[in-house]
């Protein structure tokens, strides 16, 4: 049987055809990806909702300033009230998944207490709800050029601002998204 080739750990960058409005304009890190499919997490959609609000929604005294202003993120259409924190660090919370020897997504309520208390990973994005993929949907969407694809960096992923990551993904592959065309074809 021949293996699938992953996807996990890179970036999806929506090509300017995308007509699903959830996800136009959307980088999306594919977090998990194997024979029985994928799942994601798009890192550029801010909310409207602050983490200081979420953490009063679970009774989690946040003191930080800068860390109240910080904007929650729309992951994805799937699960949009289950709560994902991808982060750069490596801690034995209940429910962490690693994803790369330095990228981390935990889905427990013990990262955001420690996030409260300053002892949480130094860069993360919370994120609510996720992106999924049948068997063989993503490789089939990359194949029609639904997608381009790139390694996932520290700066795409923690750094960038968010209206720049659509347009600084694309660039790491030399590609100027403003130049494609919005119909996908094949060479």
């Amino acid at each position: 049987m021949d293996s699938i080739p992953t996807f996990r750990n890179q970036l999806l960058i929506a090509m300017p055809a995308m007509r699903d409005p959830q996800f136009t304009h959307t980088v999306t890190l594919v977090c998990q990806h194997d024979e029985e499919g994928a799942f994601g997490l798009t890192i550029n959609r801010p909310t409207d909702l602050k983490l200081q609000a979420l953490m009063q929604q679970l009774d989690i005294e946040l003191e930080d300033e800068q860390l109240q202003k910080q904007l929650v993120l729309s992951g994805g259409p799937v699960q949009t009230e289950q709560g994902f924190v991808l982060h750069d660090s490596h801690h034995p919370w209940e429910s962490t998944m690693r994803v790369a020897d330095d990228l981390f997504i935990t889905s427990s309520k013990d990262i955001l207490v420690d996030i409260a208390k300053g002892q949480g990973p130094e860069y993360f994005l919370l994120v609510l709800g996720c992106s999924g993929w049948e068997a063989g949907q993503l490789e089939q969407e990359i194949k029609d050029n639904v997608w381009l694809t790139c390694p996932a960096t520290h700066e795409l992923i923690f750094t960038m601002p968010y209206p720049h990551r659509w347009r600084g993904a694309a660039a790491t592959l030399g590609v100027d998204v403003n130049l494609l065309g919005v119909t996908a074809g094949h060479a």
